[in-house]
């Protein structure tokens, strides 16, 4: 009877760890923006995701790596064209 093993392997899948979110933001080189989802503008309810490099956010006062794991949405390596 394979149900036995079919038990076992079941209870193994379910110890195994979840993958760990991310805490911290990704490395990325200094001209990097990271976007973060942000506190709608006041009387709207929709979701605003703002991008800036690490130094901006900094002058912000926003740790990128503290904030990441709870507001951290993408970063965008590349240049915006104009």
């Amino acid at each position: 009877m394979a149900y036995p093993l079919l038990i076992a392997l079941s209870l193994a899948m379910l110890q195994q760890p979840a993958t760990a979110p991310q805490t911290a933001a990704p490395a990325a080189p200094p001209t990097a923006r990271y976007c973060l989802r942000v506190d709608p503008t006041t009387g709207s309810k929709m979701e605003t995701i703002r991008c800036e490099t690490r130094d901006t956010w900094a002058s912000m006062d926003v740790n990128v790596d503290v904030e990441w794991a709870a507001w951290g949405v993408r970063v965008v390596t590349t240049t915006p064209s104009g």
